[in-house]
């Protein structure tokens, strides 16, 4: 730190410069700092005179960083979302709360998650949980949240468990299944539960499945309806394990085929080695990875056709 108050005028200087980069302006950076416009530039222009170097090349068109100007920006960025975490864990600390952020699909959240909350309130009655709720395809930073289930690659500034491969199969409602197999559905009634935006393509679902021709289709762009839809009967969906597997051991969804395909990508639990590795957020990743084990015994031995196991295996050599 002595050092660095020799290598800056001021950390407002530093600030200042921060919140110009990430704002997208200084009139932004302004409004956010409770300043004017003019005294950003001038902390800003302040900083690159005592570094010897232009950091921002402003314009007419908008202003954009010079190489040393992301090398900086970079840094602190770092540096800050590691303080702002601390404060926030002192906050936490001094309240007494026990909360973790988790960053997570609301298809995962709603049919995974929901269903076994109570037994997650009776084994970790002292964890409030708080949710970053991903709408569509599971992605993104999880600078901002203690833990995040991403199918990503992720660098060594993030610490990654693994939880399981990505795995697909058919499924519908055990009703449905078995009103196929006796015949008492027409064929004009059978339905295909698509997700609009999917990948992969969901137009080979139904040689996916091995056995149905397809009446109709239903398509949504939220897979949580999709999931419900197959639930409430209406068709055969395309599952993803990590959020189906609960209707799997429970007999509420069943495999529509024997059919499974691993897509060579990991579902993952991450999480942002800047941010304090709090015993709460551990006890919820530990919790989270017992219970996909868990389930994943159980839907091997309700469905060994499936050959599950094996298949995992294999999967987690190759990761």
């Amino acid at each position: 730190m002595p050092s660095l108050r020799r290598l800056v005028p001021s950390m407002n200087t530093l600030l200042a410069f921060e919140a110009a980069v990430r704002c997208g302006s200084f009139a932004k950076a302004a409004t956010e700092l409770s300043v004017t416009p003019p005294a950003v530039s001038r902390m800003i222009g302040r900083l690159e005179d005592h570094l010897g170097t232009r950091l921002i090349h402003r314009s007419a068109t908008g202003n954009t960083l010079s190489e040393n100007g992301t090398i900086l920006f970079d840094g602190i960025s770092q540096s800050f979302r590691g303080i702002e975490a601390a404060l926030e864990e002192i906050a936490r600390r001094q309240s007494g709360s026990q909360s973790v952020t988790l960053s997570v699909s609301t298809a995962f959240t709603t049919h995974w998650l929901m269903p076994r909350f109570n037994r997650f309130q009776q084994d970790l009655p002292h964890v409030d949980l708080r949710f970053q709720l991903v709408p569509g395809a599971l992605g993104g930073a999880v600078d901002e949240v203690d833990l995040g289930m991403r199918f990503d690659a992720f660098g060594a500034d993030h610490e990654v468990l693994f939880l399981a491969p990505e795995v697909l199969l058919p499924i519908c409602s055990a009703a449905y299944r078995d009103q196929l197999r006796d015949g008492r559905l027409p064929t004009d009634s059978e339905a295909i539960i698509n997700l609009s935006s999917a990948q992969p393509d969901w137009s080979n679902l139904v040689d996916f499945t091995g056995a149905f021709q397809t009446g109709h289709s239903l398509a949504f762009s939220d897979y949580t309806i999709v999931v419900q839809a197959a639930l409430l009967g209406q068709g055969i969906a395309l599952g993803w394990l990590s959020v189906v597997a609960h209707w799997l051991c429970v007999d509420a969804l069943v495999p529509a085929s024997a059919k499974m395909r691993i897509t060579g990508r990991s579902c993952q639990l991450v999480r942002a080695r800047d941010r304090p590795a709090r015993p709460a957020v551990t006890a919820v990743r530990d919790w989270i990875a017992a219970e996909v084990s868990h389930e994943l015994a159980t839907i091997d031995a309700k469905y060994p056709e499936l050959h599950l196991a094996g298949a995992l295996r294999a999967a987690r050599v190759r990761n």
